[in-house]
């Protein structure tokens, strides 16, 4: 080796080094700041020796940890006691609570495991879960983590056609469905060629012509533990086009990046999470998975309710629970005399994301509920990757916050450069949790990357305070007159204004302009405000391509079932006159 090589690769092992130190304060500080340490035993220790020895760092292993370490423990309820309409009681009233302690449910995973196995599920095989949110779900994920097989998340709400493109593309041989969808499910399983008829399993009540779940937890064994070799592949959204698979495995650096989450903010042993978006979702996935690594009992709320949310609060002395802005603008929407009808007062964090935090909205939460409210960014590919605090934002609205421990940003301008404070770029990541890619899609692997980083199409910038800001997508990015419109910055404007309950922004085509800004307005209930009065509020604080030329009234924002504004049906041809 040459001189200059033997250099290169000293600096790389200091490098090395430091990342070592870092990983371990890291570790250091989360395990001391949250009471992990204190609640180690040593039947747990050996599990956690054992297993991480071997490699094995998937959510399958928390559930063997805790199993030994804190068996009498509750992990997961089923709140049916909680609403007869929503939880599943009959005219008799409501149901009696499902409870699982950890090691009850590690056994129920172990007996899945076992009978997935015998059915030939394993490495190299794909499951679909489309499930409604229920124990079920968590189960049989982590089940499949168990014996190496990859995971495929569905949206219930999908179609026959969606659900026929998700299984072809992702090579699904199985799928564990709500008995509720049966009727669909008979409809798409002509379209679902690879699975058979007897590897469509219900879950709920009996559906004919179908295999039921029951059955699956009828048999006995220990499943075999291939766990390291297991991936979740998570299909974003599809807002714009054909949904994308991110793949993501289960390394060392995954415990690292839950650590780091975890750090930024008050989680704790013995937290009760509340889940209450849908589980095939990052916002409850992300959340679910951080609060079992500290073996929080996990409220899975059936459906979400503002009142319902605000009563499963109270009874189960709620901790924490993540949602969407929107579902915070709902529970606001009641009023605060309603609010406060029910005992918040065990509430530590509530974590939103998934959708723009708008800083009216953050701002009248933190008002309402006190400074619990915890901002998140991250995506399908990234996981989370920034927090912001309530100090933060409060001292920079609109924040998503500084990098999670572990986690890397990068702005790039236009010009490839790296982007000065202030300066709007597209935003790289960087971190453990990053996806390998995407399923049979290297092309859009590769124009998502960049020198190990990885970008979902998000523009930001970083303020003077070190906090991020996400000014749109950059495919939704405005050019005016010559002028870059970023829509978020007028979302935000108009979020501030009194009468106005949500906002979204587009650019359409415009001969002399090239583009125009058109605003779609949601007023609150019982506001009223014209064309001309926001057109006045928005000048008094944006230049002039910025603001918009047209304002379209609507009732409601079209949104995803995950929240997020559907604003390709925005520009569509049809839409309502002003006023």
């Amino acid at each position: 080796m040459d001189v200059g090589g033997a250099r290169a690769a000293l600096e790389r092992g200091r490098r090395r080094v430091g990342a070592l130190k870092d990983e371990a304060l890291v570790v250091r500080r989360a395990v001391t700041q949250t009471g992990l340490l204190a609640a180690l035993r040593w039947p747990g220790l050996k599990v956690l020796a054992r297993e991480l020895a071997k490699g094995r760092a998937n959510p399958s292993l928390l559930f063997r940890y805790y199993a030994e370490n804190s068996p009498s423990r509750i992990a997961v309820v089923d709140p049916r006691s909680l609403a007869p309409g929503a939880a599943g009681g009959g005219a008799e009233g409501p149901a009696e609570d499902r409870v699982y302690s950890f090691f009850a449910l590690n056994e129920v995973i172990d007996r899945l495991g076992y009978a997935l196995d015998r059915r030939g599920v394993g490495p190299g095989a794909t499951v679909l879960l489309v499930l409604k949110n229920r124990p079920e779900f968590v189960m049989s994920q982590i089940a499949l983590a168990r014996v190496g097989a990859s995971v495929v998340t569905a949206s219930w709400r999908s179609t026959p056609a969606e659900l026929s493109y998700l299984a072809g593309h992702s090579g699904a041989r199985l799928l564990v469905f709500d008995a509720d969808i049966a009727d669909m499910i008979r409809e798409a399983a002509p379209l679902l060629a690879g699975i058979p008829r007897e590897g469509m399993i219900a879950v709920g009540a009996r559906a004919a012509g179908f295999s039921h779940f029951d059955e699956l937890l009828a048999e006995r064994g220990d499943a075999p533990d291939r766990s390291e070799q297991a991936a979740v592949v998570m299909y974003t959204s599809g807002t714009t086009g054909k949904p994308k698979g991110a793949v993501r495995g289960f390394g060392r650096g995954v415990v690292l990046s839950a650590l780091g989450a975890i750090g930024a903010t008050p989680m704790r042993v013995g937290d009760v999470h509340l889940a209450v978006c849908p589980l095939y979702h990052l916002t409850a996935f992300g959340f679910v998975s951080l609060s079992l690594v500290l073996g929080a009992t996990i409220v899975i709320l059936p459906e979400f309710q503002p009142e319902l949310f605000l009563e499963a609060i109270q009874r189960y002395r709620v901790t924490t629970t993540a949602v969407v802005p929107t579902m915070l603008h709902r529970v606001l929407e009641l009023g605060e005399a309603r609010i406060r009808a029910y005992d918040t007062s065990s509430l530590t964090a509530i974590f939103a994301g998934g959708a723009p935090l708008p800083p009216a909205l953050a701002a009248e939460a933190m008002r309402v509920f006190g400074d619990r409210l915890f901002n998140f960014y991250g995506a399908t590919e990234t996981g989370i990757v920034t927090v912001a605090s309530p100090e933060d934002l409060r001292a920079s609205p609109g924040t998503i916050g500084r990098p999670v421990a572990g986690s890397e940003l990068m702005l790039v301008g236009e010009d490839g450069r790296p982007c000065r404070d202030g300066e709007v770029g597209e935003l790289y990541v960087r971190s453990p949790l990053l996806v390998s890619g995407y399923h049979r899609d290297p092309d859009a692997t590769r124009e998502s990357t960049l020198d190990g980083f990885f970008s979902v199409g998000d523009l930001a910038r970083r303020d003077a305070r070190g906090c991020y800001h996400i000014e749109g997508r950059k495919r939704d990015l405005i050019i005016s007159g010559g002028v870059n419109v970023y829509p978020a910055e007028v979302e935000s404007v108009l979020h501030d204004h009194p009468a106005i309950a949500e906002a979204a922004v587009v650019g359409v085509p415009d001969r002399a302009w090239g583009e125009r800004v058109r605003a779609f307005i949601a007023l609150r209930p019982g506001a009223s405000a014209s064309e001309d009065d926001i057109k006045a509020h928005c000048r008094a604080q944006l230049a002039g391509p910025k603001i918009p030329r047209e304002i379209v009234f609507v009732d409601a924002l079209p949104r995803n079932p995950t929240g997020k504004v559907m604003k390709r049906e925005l520009v569509g041809p049809e839409e309502k006159p002003a006023g």
